[in-house]
């Protein structure tokens, strides 16, 4: 199997739902009219990033008229998307949907919330308790959010869920600048996806948001890196862009033959250790 997959490296804008709805919904349009399989939008694309108070405001429930407007997108086109879910429970999280065929077919809840630096997600979102991979039209897919990819154990646990597909989406600011061209941010950024494609011999896509928020700059640099390591796209820093990538299920075959990282694995090893680490950090 062989698809497309378009990387929306978009600015949305801070609280803003209709407005970034409108900007989605239009993306989708000019990717299926492509002939894109799927279309992949920022962390918190359908609302910006530094929320803070206004989380209640713009959160969405997953029957919600704008999440059923996605849906409806998603005929044409699969959708990947951020946004706050507001749950039965009335908790908030930091979440992506995975959206096909007229279906919210997966929801990821952003795990590891960073409070630290710039960063206050904490004090305004529930953390999520679960990372899982699922059945899509083009693979096993799981998501993770920003910070989730930056501790290693999650992408592990979707490694051995069974995904091919790996799909991150950030709000990651630009911080340690170099010099024009390169900022620790982007150089960190993509020696995770690479080494998450490379030794889990699966497809990563990365979306990362541009535009700046309360002074701070998001730089983009969105990519899509295949079961080797090599990088097939990479967009552009701190600019709003559309583009495009091949993904071919016949790559991951050839790679994991090459490299049988995931069939030589340990997890019972893996399991018997952590619970021994854990039961000494208990006891």
């Amino acid at each position: 199997m062989t698809f497309t997959v378009r990387l929306g490296q978009s600015a949305p804008v801070l609280g803003d739902v209709e407005r970034n709805l409108e900007a989605i919904l239009r993306l989708a349009s000019e990717a299926a009219d492509d002939g894109a399989d799927l279309l992949v939008l920022p962390e918190l694309a359908l609302t910006g990033y530094t929320l803070k108070d206004m989380v209640p405001a713009v959160a969405q429930r997953i029957d919600s008229p704008a999440m059923d407007r996605l849906r409806e997108a998603s005929r044409d086109v699969a959708l990947v998307m951020g946004f706050v879910e507001e749950s039965d429970d009335y908790r908030y999280y930091n979440a992506v949907g995975y959206f096909e065929s007229g279906e919210l077919l997966h929801v990821h809840r952003k795990v590891y919330l960073p409070t630290y630096g710039m960063f206050d997600e904490y004090r305004y979102m529930a953390a999520g308790e679960r990372i899982r991979a699922f059945d899509s039209r083009l693979g096993r897919v799981a998501m993770l959010i920003c910070e989730d990819v930056w501790h290693p154990s999650a992408a592990y646990i979707a490694s051995q869920d069974g995904a091919t597909l790996l799909i991150n989406v950030a709000c990651s600011p630009a911080r340690g600048t170099q010099d024009a061209l390169h900022l620790y941010s982007s150089h960190a950024w993509q020696t995770l996806n690479r080494m998450y494609a490379h030794f889990f011999t699966q497809h990563v896509v990365f979306v990362n948001r541009v535009g700046y928020e309360d002074g701070v700059g998001f730089w983009g640099g969105s990519e899509v890196v295949g079961p080797e390591g090599d990088v097939l796209v990479r967009g552009p820093l701190f600019e709003e862009c559309s583009i495009s990538a091949t993904i071919s299920a016949q790559t991951v075959r050839r790679a994991r033959i090459a490299s049988p990282f995931l069939r030589d694995e340990r997890l019972d090893l893996t399991l018997r250790e952590l619970e021994r680490i854990q039961r000494r950090r208990i006891g």
